[in-house]
């Protein structure tokens, strides 16, 4: 079988889709720090080019991702070094991870290790912001690698867990509330 390498820098292109929400964050602050808090030009220019700054940085490191699936099982790298190996006795399992986000679903292949661990091959996914017309042969190709260099004995379906209930945005939602009551509390005992 012949080795398959899914890197980010061919999956996550930059669109300029991405520069929206970076220039609602951006105008956010001019108008705040201007109209609320009277920050004079170079603050202005430090939180702007901060918020610049992390924004391409994080673009940049996406790019940078990559995984291969090989003989010695699936490499994943997040953009720095060579990489964590897990081996193909260490994989107990290989799903679809599926979670809401933007309207339209994220899916993102994943691995369960035998420590009962949980990984996402970060470069095998597909979404609305990254479509991946590829995606389920790619992830069948993965599969198939999987059973070829496994026995069955070795493929055990893990249980649900909590955090398998607990999805992005049912976290997002309960730690909205959580922060607006805590500055809800704060602003009134503040006021006192």
């Amino acid at each position: 079988m012949n080795e398959l390498i899914f890197r980010g820098k061919d999956r996550f292109r930059p669109d300029w889709t991405d520069l929206g929400p970076v220039l609602i964050v951006v105008t956010g602050e001019l108008v705040a720090g201007h109209l609320k808090f009277h920050l004079g030009l170079g603050p202005m220019v430090l939180l702007v080019g901060g918020t610049v700054a992390l924004a391409a940085a994080s673009r940049l490191l996406s790019m940078r991702y990559w995984s291969r699936i090989g003989t010695d099982g699936v490499t994943v790298s997040w953009g720095f070094g060579r990489g964590r190996t897990y081996s193909w006795q260490q994989i107990s399992w290989i799903d679809v991870s599926e979670f809401q986000g933007r309207g339209a679903p994220t899916r993102v292949a994943r691995i369960h290790t035998t420590d009962g661990r949980r990984h996402w091959i970060s470069t095998l996914m597909t979404s609305d912001l990254h479509p991946s017309e590829d995606f389920d042969a790619d992830f069948r190709q993965v599969v198939d690698w999987w059973k070829h260099s496994t026995g069955p004995s070795l493929r055990v379906q893990p249980e649900k867990q909590l955090r398998d209930r607990l999805s992005p945005v049912r976290l997002a939602v309960l730690g909205t509330v959580v922060l607006a009551v805590v500055l809800f509390v704060s602003t009134v005992v503040l006021s006192r």
